[in-house]
């Protein structure tokens, strides 16, 4: 019942939103509406041991062998539970935002919640990849109306990148679907598979680059900073936040359990990838004068990290993704708003024209600092414990050749990651007050509102995250128990 409703909710509200035209009245409908989907969420973690609560199998295509099947483990309980926070966060951060035809951007978005929600718990193949569709659609309307001057050429390939992949891997299943013994897209029927060892090898890859994409993962990044520079802040805080999650969740849910033994043929280079990439991103973003740039430079070395995690394969690895996908979407969040409050109210994101936010908006540079912080994974911060897993699994993994290497050159980004968030914090905040920044005022107290709630959910998991860590054990087991198959 509760996936259905997760999946209803957003649905119907964002159909009903494209006929309220009153921009005040579509706010207040959508912000209700992402409460309540939030509420359901969150008694998915109230009842994480009522397994009753959380499945739902009624046919579909049945001629085809799909069925409207739904299922929530832990991992999916807690990518949807980052769902519903986020999007009243947002809404409410981005109150005093304006958009032209109100009505359609927010029914954009809640329909964009109802296919990241849909990703999140389905257990059929394709019903997955519909879902997945579903999520994209949206954001392209979002991104190429409301966006920046460069909208239509950056959304365009950022369609292009991410449509091809969805291709890739609707092959990947439909080749796995055609190998099933009953002709099935049922997550089991995937997952009883043992293909040959060859097969497995080019599924591998058909599904890693739709995932790779949507992640993403060097070289296949390149999309990414522009479309959260061009995009209204508040889409970009869903893409950031949690659309980049399906790429990881798709990783765990789908590629590393249905072909296991290509993962373990190809591990190393994809974890190649992931290292590259956060080297890569770390130092460009220590380039950047722009928020926004900068912010997208670091989330691409901060997925890296997770998907580094997953391809050398280890059971706390997979443990500290888990955790830190939730985390990341929360601090990452956290800095887009700061971002908007920023650009709302001084017209620009450059940091050389900023500066001396300290003296002038005092609580806005104490919730910069924090969230910063927690992005660098400082200890008590909530992304601590997740980066420390990932770090631990990736030491002592047994199934990657150079997960040593792998461990020095991520330790390194991790530095540069430092470097280039303290440079941040010292342009941004101290110093002299710059021409703009003379006459800054603090921010309103719906901002505080939320901003607060995310700075008390950073220090209480980064506290406290015994919580997190038993959500998500039954999921970690049963992944990890399915990536272990003898070769056919």
């Amino acid at each position: 019942m509760i996936p259905v409703l997760l999946i209803v909710i957003p649905l119907v509200s964002g159909l009903l939103a494209f006929l309220i035209k009153q921009d005040k009245s579509v706010r207040v409908w959508s912000l209700l509406t992402s409460i309540i989907t939030m509420v359901v969420a969150v008694a998915g973690i109230a009842f994480i041991h009522k397994a009753s609560y959380f499945q739902c199998d009624v046919p579909w295509l049945p001629s085809l062998g799909s069925s409207f099947s739904l299922t929530m483990d832990g991992m999916s309980k807690m990518l949807c539970l980052l769902t519903g926070i986020a999007y009243p966060g947002i809404f409410i951060a981005t109150w005093n935002s304006t958009y032209r035809n109100p009505h359609q951007f927010f029914a954009l978005m809640l329909l964009m919640q109802t296919g990241l929600m849909g990703v999140f718990v389905a257990s059929d193949a394709l019903l997955f990849y519909f879902f997945w569709e579903l999520a994209l659609i949206p954001a392209y309307f979002l991104c190429s109306t409301w966006g920046g001057e460069r909208r239509v050429a950056v959304t365009f390939k950022f369609f292009i990148y991410t449509f091809i992949g969805s291709l890739l891997m609707l092959v990947g299943i439909i080749w796995v679907y055609f190998h099933t013994p009953d002709h099935s897209f049922a997550m089991s029927s995937f997952y009883k598979l043992n293909l040959p060892g060859a097969q497995q090898g080019w599924l591998f890859w058909m599904f890693f680059l739709a995932f790779a994409i949507k992640i993403p993962l060097f070289p296949f990044h390149t999309w990414q900073p522009d479309t959260y520079e061009q995009s209204p802040t508040a889409v970009t805080m869903v893409l950031s936040g949690i659309m980049v999650k399906m790429g990881v969740f798709g990783i765990l849910r789908w590629l590393a359990p249905v072909v296991p033994v290509g993962l373990w043929g190809y591990g190393d280079p994809a974890a190649s990838m992931c290292v590259i990439g956060m080297i890569y991103a770390s130092i460009v973003a220590m380039q950047q004068d722009d928020l926004k740039r900068l912010i997208a430079y670091s989330s691409i070395a901060h997925m890296g990290l997770m998907g580094l995690a997953i391809f050398v394969t280890s059971s706390v690895g997979i443990q500290g993704v888990m955790v830190q996908m939730f985390n990341h979407g929360i601090n990452i969040i956290g800095l887009w708003i700061i971002v908007e409050l920023i650009e709302r109210q001084f017209g620009t994101r450059k940091m050389s024209e900023l500066g001396g936010l300290a003296q002038k908006a005092p609580t806005l540079a104490i919730m910069l600092v924090i969230v910063s912080l927690a992005n660098v994974a400082l200890p008590l911060t909530n992304a601590f414990i997740g980066e420390f897993m990932m770090f631990n699994g990736v030491f002592g993994s047994k199934s990657s050749n150079y997960h040593y290497i792998f461990m020095v050159v991520g330790g390194i980004s991790i530095i540069l990651s430092a470097v280039y968030t303290l440079n941040m914090l010292q342009k941004v905040l101290y110093g002299n007050t710059s021409t703009l920044t003379a006459n800054a005022k603090d921010i309103r107290g719906n901002e505080k509102l939320v901003l607060v709630v995310l700075l008390i959910g950073i220090v209480v998991m980064g506290v406290y995250p015994k919580p997190m860590i038993e959500a998500t054990r039954h999921a970690v087991d049963a992944i990890y128990s399915k990536m272990f198959v003898k070769l056919p």
